[in-house]
């Protein structure tokens, strides 16, 4: 018999953790799943790890592919799938052992839900609890506060298995923000929601991908809202033809759909004072800049006074350290006229 729910879980390297996140999933008490864990190349002990929790759980299903990247190996999972509802874990992660069995029972009670997350605790490399994340739970408010932001824990979710492959899966083009686009495009086709229930444990440590890759991530936000607006205008997705993660470098760029933003993320992923040509462009849309493009805008700004401090004044300098900590876009403004002079 087909099992109920296919868990997912990509991993690379995962030793750390992986114990602990498989240990989560085969102590649900909901047990009518299979575990689809795909090893994305791992080069460590990840893959004799897997086949001996394979041999200890008929329900554990390791799969292995060449180093392709998170969004290959997610959607190398889906299309293994055999249930009809796919529950995501991320390795370094941990489901409590309600989880399943209450997203299931939900999932089933609402058919138009296509999406459906949960409340989750934070908890550090240890594992001690540091925090709670609580998103909207109400259809109306997620699909409104999705617009501008990511409301799910990625590794709390639960999707529609037919609905994932009719929309084609993850894609490569939004890397670091690749679930943000999916929600986007399932709330256009279905409602989504959240299990207001601490059912999932999200670790933070030195490793998150977020940390790793803030700007891939920021930029790739912005990218995923701008194919959303086009959908929603009818003028269609502007991202619909890329298979990759666009380069702001790139000379195309210039003229590319994305283009108003090219001048902020050449500064974001600039060394030290190769962004100062792009300095005063971001000063004058800095106000058009979300919480995330400006908390990045200000630690690329504190690096390249650090680096002009030898050619502007010590006066000078102290005067744009203090603007910074008040108002990021006047000190960027200082900055270019200053680094100018």
């Amino acid at each position: 018999m087909l099992p109920a729910i296919s868990v997912i879980m990509p991993v690379r390297n995962g030793t750390k953790w992986l114990a602990e996140a498989v240990a989560s999933v085969r102590a649900q008490e909901f047990g009518d799943f299979e575990f689809i864990i795909v090893d994305d190349g791992s080069d460590d002990g990840t893959a004799a790890m897997l086949s001996a929790f394979a041999a200890g759980d008929r329900r554990i299903r390791p799969l292995r592919q060449a180093l392709q990247g998170v969004v290959a190996a997610l959607n190398t999972a889906i299309a293994a799938a055999r249930a009809p509802y796919l529950a995501r874990l991320d390795a370094d992660d941990r489901a409590m052992p309600a989880r399943l069995g209450k997203q299931f029972a939900f999932m089933h009670a609402h058919p138009e839900i296509g999406l459906l997350g949960t409340y989750a605790h934070v908890i550090d490399a240890a594992g001690n609890v540091t925090g709670r994340l609580a998103p909207p739970t109400d259809p109306a408010t997620l699909a409104r506060v999705l617009e501008r932001t990511n409301p799910f824990v990625h590794s709390s979710v639960m999707m529609r298995t037919t609905l994932v492959r009719r929309l084609g899966g993850y894609r490569a083009t939004f890397r670091a923000a690749e679930d943000y686009d999916l929600w986007l495009r399932m709330a256009e086709v279905s409602s989504i929601a959240n299990v207001p229930a601490y059912l999932t444990q999200y670790r933070q440590h030195d490793f998150n991908l977020s940390q790793r890759d803030a700007v891939r991530q920021s930029f790739s936000v912005r990218l995923a809202q701008r194919s959303a607006a086009g959908r929603r205008g009818g003028t269609g997705d502007p991202a619909a033809t890329l298979t990759a993660p666009p380069d702001w470098w790139a000379k195309e760029a210039d003229t590319s759909f994305f283009s108003d933003q090219v001048a902020l993320y050449r500064l974001l992923d600039s060394d030290a004072l190769q962004g100062q040509p792009y300095v005063r462009a971001v000063s004058e849309r800095f106000s058009r800049l979300n919480h995330v493009e400006r908390r990045l805008a200000q630690i690329r700004l504190c690096v390249m006074l650090r680096d002009l401090g030898a050619s502007i004044s010590l006066r000078h300098l102290w005067i744009a350290l203090l603007i910074a900590a008040l108002h990021p876009g006047r000190a960027l403004g200082l900055l270019w006229r200053g680094g100018s002079r």
